[in-house]
């Protein structure tokens, strides 16, 4: 008899629960079914919600998380968790930006996004700078904020002068009177550090398909700020750009987190996808490499799944290998089934009748392994065939 080898990479179910969570509801499905399988767990982020678990659970024994207080999207001061990774070839913090400013926490939703800042983010740069570190790995994604990362950059000393003379506040209602920049005051240290830029986002600052235009709507941007927001964001891009002799505002990720990854591009930083740095840190190739199934996932699946999102990118590494590959999330998107299905053996959404989103995320656990039990009998079924049996 061969046993049945299930690879397990799913996202994070945001509001809900978390990679690991996920986990373990699939596997407790699968055990119900098949039960001697062998689950290989390999929980994943894409730079949001969930990166800096997925990273330091991957480091396992060299990283430690650490808590400090700055201030939040809203202005209210927040407990924003980090981590620290500890290796021979030195020290390396992991920051999230959803730990500072995230869309899921209600202090910083509670107030409007036009006085939403990125400033608690550079406070944390700053406290870490002060601990003698210089190399940073930052998730972008989960955002509240849309202030093109001016907030981080004042943080950093970074002078952002209204039409006054009088300093302006780094959030959009702000941006709207700036009139010139000066790093006259920016630390001296960031000139030695590295920023590797974990995100799933390829969109520009500005226009039709920035940081704005795009995501703003769902950080609570109404259609009649959507305009104004852009071009008082574009002029604080071509004033900051001319300052720091960088031009950043059209690359790939200058639009992620509401314009923190035009800021930290501004820094020198690195734009890479955060799913495949996720994936190399925990060995998702090589768990892999030999399995029969896997199966991934995450909140709710659509069109933006195949930007280079967790799923995809773990459908990419079972394609490598010829596994099968089975999306499981909270929601599926019915326009985007044709596409989604070009990449995944079968995606399924969780409800099995009528449910409120409440009931949704109160359940989720309980539907996930319901889920994952039914699953497993198709796989089997399919699987097993004349001479040879699966368990």
């Amino acid at each position: 008899m061969t046993k049945l080898r299930v690879v397990l990479a799913p996202d994070s179910f945001k509001g809900s629960l978390s990679a690991e969570e996920v986990c373990a509801a699939l596997a407790r499905g699968l055990a119900r079914a098949v039960p001697g399988v062998e689950v290989r767990a390999r929980p994943m982020a894409d730079g949001g919600e969930g990166t800096l678990d997925a990273v330091l659970a991957a480091v396992d024994a060299s990283g430690r998380r650490a808590h400090v207080r700055v201030t939040g999207a809203g202005g209210e001061p927040i407990d924003a968790a980090y981590g620290v990774i500890t290796r021979d070839d030195g020290v390396t913090a992991v920051l999230e930006a959803a730990q500072v400013v995230g869309i899921t926490d209600p202090a910083g939703m509670s107030v409007p996004v036009a006085q939403r800042s990125t400033r608690g983010l550079g406070e944390l740069v700053k406290h870490l700078l002060d601990a003698g570190i210089r190399r940073f790995m930052v998730g972008l994604g989960g955002s509240s904020t849309n202030d093109g990362g001016s907030g981080l950059l004042s943080a950093l000393g970074v002078a952002l002068i209204g039409d006054t003379g009088a300093p302006i506040a780094p959030a959009p209602n702000g941006l709207a009177s700036l009139a010139r920049i000066t790093l006259i005051d920016l630390d001296p240290r960031l000139r030695a550090c590295e920023f590797r830029i974990m995100s799933d986002v390829n969109n520009p600052l500005t226009g039709a398909l920035g940081a704005t235009a795009i995501f703003g709507p769902q950080k609570g941007v109404l259609p009649g700020e959507v305009e104004p927001f852009d071009r008082a964001i574009g002029r604080y891009a071509k004033l900051a750009q001319a300052a720091f002799g960088r031009e950043v505002e059209d690359q790939p990720g200058a639009g992620a987190a509401g314009g923190l990854g035009f800021a930290f591009q501004l820094l020198g930083g690195t734009m890479q996808s955060g799913a495949e740095v996720v994936a190399e840190l925990i060995g998702l190739p090589a768990a892999i490499d030999g399995a029969d199934w896997v199966i991934t996932g995450e909140g709710r699946s659509d069109r933006q799944t195949l930007l280079a999102k967790a799923p995809f990118v773990v459908a990419r590494h079972a394609a490598v290998h010829g596994v099968p590959v089975t999306l499981v999330s909270g929601a599926i998107d019915p326009a985007a089934l044709a596409d989604l299905g070009r990449h995944f053996a079968g995606c399924f959404g969780l409800p099995n009748g009528p449910l409120s989103l409440a009931e949704c995320i109160a359940r989720a656990s309980e539907l996930l392994e319901a889920r994952a039990e039914q699953l497993a009998r198709v796989f089997l079924a399919r699987q097993s065939g004349p001479g040879r049996s699966v368990e």
